[in-house]
């Protein structure tokens, strides 16, 4: 599952896990990722001491069998950087979670201020998408105004079989969260389940309108292949 920040992508994870035949990793290359860039995200020497950061490592670990029937791997675009090995992932099913960037943007900037288009990972989700085999590309919005349609017909082009379990998990978050859910994953730790349909667009600051239009051609093309 290939999605940036503030997509909806914990909640997703939850509730593949609350199926009952699903292993679920969070952001495996998160750790890698600040390694390689440097860059100085909320709990930065946290995340880089609670996980490996060798990317060639964290693929092998990727590559092992699961001993579960579904093997779901929750990835931030951002995180594979264009120059690291994607051989591993033809034999994966791949879906898009994609989110308007109004949306994204607004829910992000309260947590971390100043966001650029490469925290957003719309850049990164197109180059990725173009990459792969049969993707499959979901919107979170779509998800939100009716779970269990959504998840009923995700589960059919995934090939796995639909369960009611996927729409209610317990508080308090899940024992494959990554150390950084104490900064971002509030709102859904405290949820059981997916929230209500979203409303309008956020109004954004008038700083964000060059991020804003930067981002909606690459939401756009993904979204012409969502399912409906």
């Amino acid at each position: 599952m290939w999605s940036g920040p503030r997509n909806l992508s914990t909640a997703m994870m939850y509730s593949f896990a609350a199926r009952g035949d699903c292993r679920v990793v969070d952001e495996p290359f998160y750790g890698a990722y600040l390694a390689e860039t440097g860059l100085d995200h909320p709990m930065r020497q946290d995340i880089l001491g609670s996980m490996e950061t060798d990317a060639a490592k964290v693929v092998d670990g990727l590559k092992s069998p699961a001993t579960e029937p579904v093997f779901y791997q929750k990835h931030m675009t951002h995180h594979m950087l264009p120059h690291w090995p994607m051989a591993w992932m033809q034999d994966l099913c791949h879906v898009f979670l994609i989110r308007h960037p109004a949306r994204v943007i607004a829910s992000y900037a309260r947590k971390r201020e100043a966001p650029t288009l490469d925290d957003l990972g719309f850049v990164q989700q197109t180059r990725i998408f173009r990459s792969v085999a049969d993707p499959i590309v979901i919107d979170s919005s779509d998800i939100r105004a009716d779970p269990a349609r959504m998840l009923q017909m995700l589960c059919d082009r995934i090939g796995i079989t639909w369960t009611k379990a996927m729409l209610q998990w317990s508080t308090g978050g899940h024992a494959a969260d990554g150390v950084w859910a104490a900064h971002w994953y509030g709102a859904v730790h405290r949820s059981t389940g997916f929230d209500a349909a979203e409303g309008d667009l956020p109004q954004l600051e008038p700083e964000y309108a060059p991020l804003l239009e930067a981002a909606m051609p690459h939401y756009e093309a993904l979204a012409a292949h969502k399912i409906t």
